[in-house]
């Protein structure tokens, strides 16, 4: 109803061309109205509920009392949404100009239906993997059990390898980012279940992709198409969790014996946060697995002191993005002296710019003390961290602001080192990170694989940076200069040279500059040239008190290098980014989609710092944005009652959310508009609660009037200063009565109570500051003052009546002649 919808009688005029009324039950905006999300495409539904009980059940309860009651039995297959509204806001719905159906039908439900069982896993599409997983863990039937640990492992194993074989069939990899790592947990919560319930001590998901690809197969032919690639994909993973989850399992134990074992009170039956954060930051157990192995013993987990730790870990990695700080694996002077000795000589690093792989020697392993001769999983910690050298590498060193390539390196018999940074010391490149398996020994021929997507975000960042660059010297001045840079591939941080804010238009019209760069999709060129020529070029920028060698890579967006090097006095290139720049870049400006800046700040006395996303990262903040923005214009349109909870919410928000600068301003102006309006229903709430409480005041005082104590209740709410108002009111026309009042705000149960005593009747003994004290008192509070006036209140507002009626008989008692 407040969305002005009426019942959605077309579809019930429908059903029951078909259907006996019984059948067709009414719905509500809970079960029957579909949404996406806060905004967005929506409308009514119908669902339709199989009731699979037996005739006498049928009989004995109705099947429409237990539809969306959670009945085991009574299960909804299928919803039909009638797409025809378009949200804009929480209270406004428009009719969309197309209008379509949605379906959903839950497959294993419906084969579960149609083949007359219980339960999904009775059906034939888990009877296959079911007899799989007998077959490899040597396990006794699946016998249905809810609650017996090896039924429920057998459910948790099938389920989880679905999942596994059609993400990973989709490009989907376990990673410890996004969605990469909702697949590494799920993985790894099947680990846990294959080794600790059903005792498989191998890894054994591999097995399980056939039946399901047998069941699946038909309907998803990519899954035959990426049989093998499924397979070495759990494979890898489960066998690098599977050499820390045994030494994890033993510390769960011990955590779990220690929590048991802890005097009852705070804490106790509780798996300590430091014992999660271990499992999770050095085993690799996620916080949900710990839960569940929790859960098992009876016990909980410190989740609020697991996320503090969690956020405590990103800050030491955000203050220095190498902090875990790999110092010590880089090559001391004495280190690369025993590498010239050995007449091996500096990395060949030329390949770090196409960003494709390649093949290399290594030439060195070096653990922070010394060098080894080789490498090997089986005798590393999961902790271990050591630098590879080779003699050429894809990989970017970081340098220059750009954060460092990350990746990893292969070699023969299924080797595996994760690379996490990638330093230059001396003109050898260490790669530092950890070996996940196998043996790397000095002389093996390895494969250097770069993480591309973590390669191409950076990039945009950087071709960004240059396109920032120059529009910050077109749009503020040619005083601006660069004093710094982050390239990350989340975003990019730029320091440069301004003694003021940059205003508002500023920001629009820098951002514009930027766009109409990445729209006209230039080409960026990278060269080699002569550092003396390359100086010539009239409108280069170079950062001030950098040292460059010669020759120097000159950067160039939309200008071939030779034009520049042969014309370096032409005015054109004004219009152009050029600077001497090591980075890598983008082969066109077009890739890098979008551009948000969404900070702009002072760092130090006429520095200025500006923080931008690119591509993915841009796009969510320019659409977060605006749905924020489309959220606030539907604000306007909210009844007064339900206008200030969401203007604060929406307050918060645009505090909280990192949001593209234009954006925000826009969204504040609204809000600001909106605050207007929200200060403009208190004042007026404010007037007519003080008139209530005078009339109230006025009222009372006629009915009390030459009474010796008036007690009485004021509708003031929580405006203390009318009930003090009222207090003057009624104390006007009875000066020579003791008088208390009080009044209740019930939305934050808390009373407020004032009281005034003239001084003929606190010389018979009746002080306000008690009187008011044992009144606040009775109703949850406190309260006190002077012997003529005092003040106080409660939290329990079904306690005034009983308070009142204390405060007069105790004041009558104490003035009675």
């Amino acid at each position: 109803r407040q969305l002005g919808l009426d019942p959605d009688r077309e579809a019930y005029d429908l059903w029951s061309r078909y259907l006996p009324p019984q059948r067709i039950l009414p719905g509500n905006m809970k079960d029957n109205f579909w949404e996406m999300g806060e905004t967005g495409p929506c409308g009514p539904c119908s669902e339709i509920h199989y009731d699979g009980r037996s005739d006498a059940e049928r009989k004995r309860v109705p099947g429409h009392d237990l539809v969306n009651r959670e009945s085991p039995d009574v299960i909804e297959v299928w919803n039909l949404v009638f797409i025809q509204f378009n949200r804009t806001g929480p209270e406004s719905l428009a009719p969309l100009p197309a209008k379509h159906v949605d379906t959903g039908m839950g497959f294993e439900r419906i084969v579960r239906v149609l083949q007359g069982k219980t339960s999904n896993y009775d059906t034939d599409v888990f009877t296959g993997i079911f007899r799989k997983i007998t077959e490899i863990t040597g396990a006794r039937e699946y016998t249905g059990s809810l609650t017996d640990q090896t039924d429920i492992a057998y459910r948790v194993l099938a389920d989880h390898i679905r999942t596994l074989c059609i993400a990973i069939a989709d490009g989907g990899e376990p990673s410890n980012d996004g969605r990469g790592y909702v697949l590494r947990r799920i993985l790894r919560r099947a680990v846990r279940f294959g080794r600790q319930v059903m005792g498989v001590q191998r890894p054994f998901l591999a097995d399980l992709v056939p039946p399901v690809i047998e069941s699946l197969g038909t309907t998803f032919p990519e899954l035959r198409k990426a049989h093998q690639h499924i397979a070495e994909v759990l494979t890898d993973e489960e066998e690098a969790f599977g050499r820390t989850l045994d030494q994890g399992i033993r510390l769960f134990e011990a955590a779990a014996e220690e929590a048991q074992a802890r005097p009852a009170g705070r804490g106790h039956l509780a798996v300590t946060a430091e014992s999660a954060f271990k499992l999770h930051d050095t085993y690799g157990f996620p916080i949900d697995l710990t839960q569940l192995m929790a859960e098992e013993r009876g016990l909980t987990v410190d989740v609020n002191g697991f996320n503090q730790l969690m956020e405590e870990a990103r800050e030491r990695s955000r203050a220095g993005s190498s902090a875990t700080d790999h110092t010590h694996l880089l090559l001391p002077g004495s280190a690369v002296a025993s590498l010239q000795t050995l007449k091996i000589k500096p990395t060949d690093d030329i390949d770090k710019y196409p960003g494709r792989d390649i093949r290399a020697d290594l030439v060195a392993i070096w653990n922070g003390t010394d060098f080894d001769q080789d490498l090997i999983a089986g005798n590393t910690r999961p902790a271990d961290r050591f630098a590879l050298v080779f003699d050429r590498t894809c990989f970017y060193a970081e340098q220059g602001g750009q954060v460092a390539d990350i990746g990893r390196i292969a070699a023969k018999n299924g080797t595996e080192f994760i690379v996490e940074d990638v330093r230059a010391c001396a003109g050898y490149i260490v790669h530092i990170g950890r070996i996940t398996k196998g043996r790397l020994a000095v002389g093996d021929r390895c494969e250097l694989c770069l993480n591309a997507r973590r390669r191409l975000d950076t990039a945009a960042n950087h071709t960004a940076t240059h396109l920032l660059n120059l529009a910050l010297r077109n749009t503020l001045g040619e005083h601006v200069q660069q004093k710094g840079s982050l390239v990350a591939p989340d975003r990019l941080r730029f320091d440069f040279s301004h003694n003021k804010p940059i205003t508002p238009d500023e920001i629009s019209r820098i951002s514009g500059v930027v766009a109409h760069s990445i729209t006209g999709d230039l080409p960026v060129y990278a060269e080699l040239a002569p550092l003396n020529a390359a100086r010539t070029i009239g409108t280069l920028r170079a950062v001030f008190g950098e040292t460059y060698p010669d020759p120097v890579r000159v950067v160039s967006i939309g200008v071939p290098i030779g034009q520049l090097l042969e014309y370096p006095d032409d005015e054109r290139w004004r219009e152009h980014s050029v600077e001497f720049c090591g980075g890598t870049h983008l082969p066109s400006t077009g890739l890098t989609q979008s551009f948000a800046i969404v900070s702009e700040e002072s760092v130090s006395k006429g520095v200025r710092r500006i923080v931008a996303l690119t591509r993915d990262g841009a796009a969510a903040a320019i659409d977060r944005a605006e749905k924020l923005i489309a959220r606030a214009k539907g604000a306007q349109s909210l009844p007064d009652q339900h206008l200030a909870p969401e203007v604060a919410e929406l307050q918060q928000l645009c505090d909280g959310t990192e949001l593209p600068i234009m954006q925000r301003n826009e969204l504040r102006a609204l809000l600001e508009q909106l605050q207007e309006r929200v200060k403009g229903q208190s004042k007026q709430a404010a007037r007519e609660g003080a008139e209530r409480a005078i009339d109230a005041a006025k009222k009372l005082a006629e009915e009390k009037a030459g009474v010796p104590v008036i007690v009485g209740e004021i509708p003031a709410g929580s405006d203390r200063n009318a009930l003090l108002a009222a207090l003057d009111t009624v104390r006007g026309n009875s000066p020579d009565s003791a008088i208390l009042l009080a009044s209740v705000d019930h939305e934050s149960a808390k009373i407020s109570i004032v009281a005034s005593v003239p001084m003929p009747l606190i010389s018979k003994g009746l002080k306000a500051g008690d009187w008011v004290r044992a009144a606040s008192e009775v109703c949850g509070g406190k309260g006190g003052g002077r012997p003529d006036a005092a003040q106080g209140g409660g939290t329990q507002p079904d306690k005034l009546t009983a308070a009142l009626d204390l405060a007069h008989e105790t004041a009558t008692a104490l003035l009675a002649p």
